[in-house]
């Protein structure tokens, strides 16, 4: 499954942005969760926000009221709406899903990662 991000770039605070990401390849039915994690220079791989394929979304904390997460279960597809942008919110923007295949042996889930999109946010 490769996962394609889109929507990154450079705007000042206080701005929006909406960051994309489409799914493909062998997808066998739905994606379990879609989430967007991001990575900000010298600092760990964190969740930014979360949705499961039954509705569920979860945010980080310093995202709840900017950002909102949405889903097309059947398009594979899934936007991160991000408003009142402030600085300490750049960092490269990773599209995350995972899902289970299920054989007679039993079922494995698979995790898949974009590749990234930069979100850099100007003071």
């Amino acid at each position: 499954v490769h996962l394609a991000e889109s929507g990154g770039g450079l705007v000042q605070a206080g701005n929006s942005l909406r960051l994309s990401c489409a799914a493909s390849g062998s997808i066998f039915d739905v994606l379990n969760t879609m989430a967007w994690y991001r990575q900000a220079p010298g600092k760990e791989r964190e969740l930014v926000a979360s949705m499961s394929s039954r509705g569920y979304r979860n945010y980080q904390d310093s995202v709840k009221g900017r950002f909102t997460i949405s889903r097309d279960i059947v398009k594979h597809t899934m936007d991160l709406q991000m408003d009142s942008l402030k600085p300490e919110d750049t960092a490269v923007y990773y599209c995350y899903a995972d899902q289970t295949i299920y054989t007679i042996e039993g079922s494995t889930n698979f995790d898949y990662w974009g590749q990234g999109t930069q979100v850099t946010v100007s003071s």
